[in-house]
């Protein structure tokens, strides 16, 4: 059985840092909380969890706090979360049992990182994150701002999650640790380009974050996930100052560094649904619909773009152009993905009230 050190850094985390705790339980042998300049009760809640608490003062770095809690570890590997995250109690069963049986020559356990769940209980939308780390093999975290591990070694994929259940979101502290990276005339990595036009995009500053979406796309040196986000979100840019054209050429750019992707996908498609154009629209759902998901990939998938969303609106648009039974035929299939969802349900119904209607005429 190998041993794990928990590490995190945290400030003014009271409303989230027990419940993040409770859910890890007695998993890591140790528990190192850094503490970045809080002035609520953070500090006094880890140490109820008998957490070795370590006091960082902060210098807009996140790389170089993160990289202080690993200097603090003691284990064999680290685990790392953020205060609002939470393994499920599957998930940290599955994380129980991973420690038991991981084999000491595995450097990295990657994790799909769950970015929300539905009413069901079924995940939103995730992507996987280097999460297990062997403690001998010294990573680093890089960048002040949305950092990162250079990952090397010996990775493994896991089917285990850590859901994020953020509780409020502070919008402006990343845009200003980029925003004071610039004033001092330092140059923003490919990376960071995306990531700045991310936060610019989050802070209704869409003119400027269009512009650094643009100079990402124009680059080569970002992820391939990345890539794809990027012409999502400069579409959504566009769409928020009703510029329809540039708002599909935007997403037609994600096609220069891959096969369309499902998210794309449905994303066309409803550009031309919106727009009545039924014929266009079903063209571009349907592709969706025979688009494999990228289980392992470890960039961002939304899961009900492969199947659940085009086929819903599939059902709307054939609804619309007056093709009853492939409305029909594609509600049903919606409701192989989500056979209690309320929709599906609700069309279900009004379809076997209109064809007794029909059939009452007759």
């Amino acid at each position: 059985m190998v041993t794990i050190s928990l590490c995190m850094i945290v400030k003014n985390e009271e409303k989230t840092l027990g419940r993040c705790l409770e859910s890890v339980g007695d998993i890591p042998d140790e528990m190192i909380i850094v503490d970045t300049g809080s002035t609520d009760q953070t500090k006094m809640i880890a140490a109820r969890y008998q957490a070795k608490v370590y006091d960082f003062a902060w210098i807009d770095d996140f790389a170089a706090a993160r990289n202080f809690s690993f200097a603090q570890a003691t284990q064999d590997y680290i685990l790392w979360l953020d205060a609002d995250d939470v393994l499920l109690e599957d998930d940290g069963n599955k994380l129980r049992q991973l420690k038991e049986t991981l084999n000491p020559q595995v450097d990295i356990v990657m994790m799909r990182y769950n970015l929300g769940v539905d009413d069901k209980g079924n995940a939103v939308c995730t992507f996987f994150r280097e999460r297990l780390l062997k403690r001998s093999m010294n990573y680093t975290w890089q960048d002040p701002i949305h950092e990162y591990i250079k990952i090397e070694g010996n990775i493994i994929n896991s089917d285990i999650c850590v859901t994020h259940k953020k509780i409020e979101r502070k919008t402006a502290r990343n845009l200003e640790i980029f925003e004071k990276i610039i004033s001092e005339g330092r140059i923003l990595s490919d990376r960071n380009c995306f990531y700045y036009a991310r936060e610019l995009y989050i802070n209704s500053r869409i003119d400027e974050a269009i512009q650094y979406y643009d100079k990402f796309l124009d680059t080569e040196g970002g992820l391939l996930s990345n890539y794809i986000d990027a012409s999502i979100d400069m579409s959504n840019c566009y769409l928020s100052k009703n510029d329809r054209g540039n708002a599909l050429k935007a997403l037609l750019r994600s096609m220069e560094h891959d096969l369309p992707r499902a998210e794309v996908c449905c994303q066309i498609g409803h550009l031309y649904k919106t727009a009545e154009d039924y014929p266009k629209a079903i063209f571009w759902y349907e592709l969706a619909t025979t688009i494999k998901k990228p289980e392992e990939s470890w960039g961002s998938v939304v899961h009900d773009c492969y199947g659940y969303i085009p086929c819903m609106e599939l059902c709307a648009c054939y609804f619309k152009s007056g093709n009853l039974a492939e409305a029909i035929r594609y509600n049903k299939k919606a409701g192989e993905y989500k056979p209690d969802d309320k929709l599906v349900l609700h069309n279900q119904k009004y379809f076997e009230t209109l064809l007794g209607s029909v059939v009452s005429k007759n």
